[in-house]
């Protein structure tokens, strides 16, 4: 089994594969009677042919090490992923290499970031690494399949830093 050594997460390593939306640097601008820093347009949503949709999801926390047996992308849409609490989880993408996925990477997010995965990256499961594991979802709601799963021959194990 290859192992993965999860890495924090960051903007430029993380541009690949889509967006790390998080409050870094200073705010756009100062809202709210200058009470709210506003962090303007953060990802890039990107839909074909259907309109964005907000969903809730609950997931299972998971413990490190993590098995990694799949991986799965949605070629019709990103798909953004908000933490309603803060505790950080693990991303998992891979690089396109025609059609599959090539080399796993693997991220772990402070508390307070979120991802938005560009629309065809290839993506592990929702993986919270405390519970409860309740995120907003972002993605697109429309007709016809948008997932494309890939079942790895040999899992992979990552690990911690």
């Amino acid at each position: 089994m290859t192992r993965i050594v999860a890495e924090p997460i960051s903007a430029e390593a993380f541009a690949p594969f889509g967006d790390l939306i998080d409050i870094s640097g200073e705010p756009d601008k100062i809202i709210n009677q200058g009470q709210c820093g506003r962090y303007h347009d953060r990802a890039k949503l990107d839909f074909s042919d259907a309109r964005a949709g907000i969903s809730l999801f609950s997931a299972n926390s998971r413990e490190m090490p993590y098995l990694l047996e799949m991986v799965e992308r949605h070629p019709d849409g990103s798909q953004a992923f908000i933490p309603m609490t803060h505790q950080p989880f693990l991303v998992v993408v891979a690089p396109d290499e025609g059609g599959k996925p090539g080399q796993p990477r693997a991220f772990i997010t402070q508390a307070g970031q979120a991802v938005n995965y560009h629309r065809g990256t290839w993506h592990g499961v929702l993986t919270p690494l405390h519970g409860p594991g309740l995120f907003a979802v972002v993605d697109r709601i429309g007709v016809g399949l948008n997932l494309e799963e890939y079942w790895f021959s040999t899992p992979y194990e990552v690990v911690n830093r």
